[in-house]
């Protein structure tokens, strides 16, 4: 079930990255969370789910609104 929720907020993520022209190495440095591990948010591959802590501060980086990442509307 939080599967497929995990997968559409780690796409959110890539797009909204992608939107600002960052490298993944450029957001998890500056979201300060390791490389390895954003890819793995991007993809959704992972087997414990994401700290609301973690997104918040994704968001921060990605200079947006944390319901961006986690409403059920699509990336505008």
């Amino acid at each position: 079930m939080f599967a497929q929720k995990y997968k559409v907020i780690g796409l959110k993520i890539a797009y909204f990255r992608k939107m600002k022209g960052y490298t993944q190495e450029e957001l998890a440095r500056r979201a300060q969370i390791s490389t390895s591990y954003l890819s793995r948010i991007e993809r959704g591959n992972y087997t414990k789910s994401v700290s609301l802590s973690v997104l918040l501060i994704i968001a921060q980086a990605l200079e947006i609104d944390i319901d961006a990442l986690v409403c059920d509307k699509g990336p505008n």
